[in-house]
């Protein structure tokens, strides 16, 4: 969490529990440095970027590179993405699936002023999550009209 916020916020935090650098590490080669003071990360012509190391104690290591975030529209609207985009449909039982992919096929039909990328969002953070669901990946509107009607009359439509 540090680190995303750092991204977020640009500033590199001090690093803690610093009292003195390693003996083991040669700090004189290279650039790398600890930090005893919080400084300002500044802008540059990319994104920023940083890394996460976490070493257990039963050997396990887990490694992530993070990257700084797209700001978010300043009107509270939804970012539309382009590209792929997932539909992820839900309900209670397999034949209550098949419904819900064909109300959502015709109701794409008819709301054409509806962006992709704003349905996709609605679905996952407003819908409950039941325990049949599918996932129907799609580029345009026809697509995801196409695989929502797949999903409806139990057909497959070819995978990539």
């Amino acid at each position: 969490m540090k680190t995303v916020l750092a991204l977020r916020h640009g500033v590199l935090p001090r690093t803690l529990h610093l009292t003195e650098a390693t003996s083991h590490v040669d700090w004189s080669s290279g650039t790398v440095q600890l930090l005893g003071e919080t400084r300002d990360w500044p802008e540059t012509d990319r994104v920023r970027r940083a890394a996460v190391s976490a070493f257990g104690i039963s050997g396990t290591n887990a490694h992530v590179i993070l990257e700084q975030a797209e700001e978010p529209s300043t009107h509270g609207e939804l970012v539309q993405p382009s590209g792929t985009v997932p539909l992820v449909v839900s309900a209670g039982s397999a034949e209550a699936l098949a419904a819900t992919g064909a109300r959502l096929a015709d109701w794409l039909e008819t709301e054409s002023e509806l962006q992709l990328p704003a349905v996709a969002h609605a679905l996952v953070t407003t819908r409950a999550s039941l325990p049949y669901r599918a996932v129907v990946v799609a580029d345009d509107r026809d697509s995801a009209i196409d695989g929502l009607r797949a999903l409806a009359e139990g057909t497959n439509l070819p995978t990539w």
